[in-house]
């Protein structure tokens, strides 16, 4: 071999090895996720990739927070103007926008399908995240909703933690006017003006505002007619105590002034802060819509969950991330759960120890599995793209009804103004 064929070969060789390099670099970097909320989301994903890293040294993180309205502006302007360089590896996205940006911007997210075990997690999640037959995100929070009761008050009026199991909402009702005569104290507390128990009362009996090929469900939807309806109607029998905004909800009952809040799993962590009522509180299924096909004690309020961005130049990495941790291991989401109060939709994580623990707060109830067994009897709905929009039509109407329209007459006014709003 000549002089020149031996420095061809050395070229070849050093060319060769730049490029194995490259690849490599390419593959093992830093992985930048976008989310909200440091005590919870940040601080949850930044365990999730120290653990990852530990394993694979090369990986490292760059966990970006944000507040949660800045997160939906910078995703929605960068994936509509194309300028994929700003956008980050992974990004949290909250449920009920999933389908949203799936829809308006179709290849801008990875499907995951082909990596992980969706049947691993609870079928309302993944549901919500899937598309055309192909399943994008990696499943989070649940929102999981329980009835949240004042053992003392519902002792002291003459009903004992039995029964509040599996009632109706009829049957709320009338312990909520036992409870007020007997204690003097308001059975629960809602705002109006708010879309939340709409949300858990439809979702309970496997209904949305919308259907299967995003056509308005409003008008023939009966659970949705009698979700408005009951609403309506624990107004009318007096047992509200009222709020408005997130404060004065909030306050009804840390204060003491309500028996009862029927909400999602993460308002545990609030109610467990007022350690003077410790032993005081019990948890129950919510109550199920009386009349209404499908109508179940299980449903959901709230939740997010991760996306990969299709343009990132680690997208493969990124999925494997999730994948390793957020859909197998179990131990990581027991320390989530005890350090965050955070149930994950990893129904594996429900044989861990963190949740058969009985919590003292709580009279030694199992709380945690509870809930955890109520996750998986969620049933999944279309979330659609324009559910805050619909959300907005019903509580500009939702007043009319508790003034006296007829329930038929305010669908079709709900009907009416979101048919204007989505056009």
């Amino acid at each position: 071999m000549d002089k020149h064929s031996v420095l061809n070969r050395v070229k070849a060789v050093a060319l060769s090895g730049a490029c194995v390099m490259t690849a490599t670099t390419a593959f093992a970097g830093e992985i930048t996720v976008w989310c909200w909320d440091p005590n919870f989301n940040v601080a949850i994903m930044e365990e999730a990739g120290a653990l990852y890293t530990a394993e694979h040294p090369d990986t490292t993180f760059n966990v970006v927070d944000f507040a949660k309205l800045d997160v939906e502006q910078k995703l929605q302007t960068a994936l509509a103007s194309g300028t994929t360089q700003a956008l980050p590896d992974i990004v949290l996205i909250e449920d009920y926008g999933a389908q949203k940006y799936l829809q308006s911007f179709p290849g801008a997210f990875a499907p995951m399908d082909d990596v992980v075990d969706y049947s691993a997690f609870a079928p309302y999640k993944v549901k919500l995240m899937t598309l055309d037959g192909k399943v994008y995100g990696m499943p989070f929070d649940s929102g999981v909703t329980g009835l949240y009761y004042r053992r003392d008050y519902l002792d002291e009026a003459g009903f004992s933690p039995e029964d509040m199991q599996d009632i109706t909402w009829d049957r709320f009702i009338e312990i909520g006017k036992q409870v007020e005569e007997k204690t003097g104290h308001k059975m629960t507390t809602l705002d109006l003006n708010d879309g939340g128990m709409t949300r858990i009362m439809m979702q309970s009996a496997g209904e949305w505002y919308f259907n299967e090929d995003g056509s308005l469900n409003i008008e023939d939807n009966a659970a949705l007619k009698q979700a408005l309806q009951t609403q309506a109607d624990i107004a009318n029998a007096g047992l509200i105590y009222p709020a408005t905004g997130w404060s004065d909800y909030v306050n009804a009952f840390t204060s003491g002034n309500v028996a009862s809040v029927i909400t999602g799993v993460w308002i545990t962590g609030t109610i467990k802060a007022q350690e003077d009522q410790a032993g005081k509180w019990g948890v129950a299924p919510i109550p199920s819509l009386e009349g209404v096909d499908g109508a179940t004690h299980a449903s959901n309020l709230g939740g997010s969950s991760w996306y990969v961005l299709s343009s990132s130049d680690v997208k493969d990495e990124a999925i494997d991330f999730l994948n390793e941790v957020y859909a197998k291991d179990v131990d990581f989401y027991q320390k989530i759960l005890t350090e965050r109060g955070a149930v994950g939709s990893l129904l594996a994580a429900r044989e861990g120890a963190a949740y058969q623990e009985a919590d003292p707060f709580f009279n030694d109830e199992k709380v945690w599995q509870k809930f955890s067994d109520w996750l998986n009897q969620i049933p999944p709905v279309e979330y659609g793209i324009f559910t805050n929009e619909l959300d907005t039509a019903v509580t500009t109407n939702l007043q009319s009804l508790v003034d006296g329209k007829p329930v038929d007459e305010v669908l079709q006014a709900i009907q009416q103004q979101a048919e204007f709003q989505i056009q």
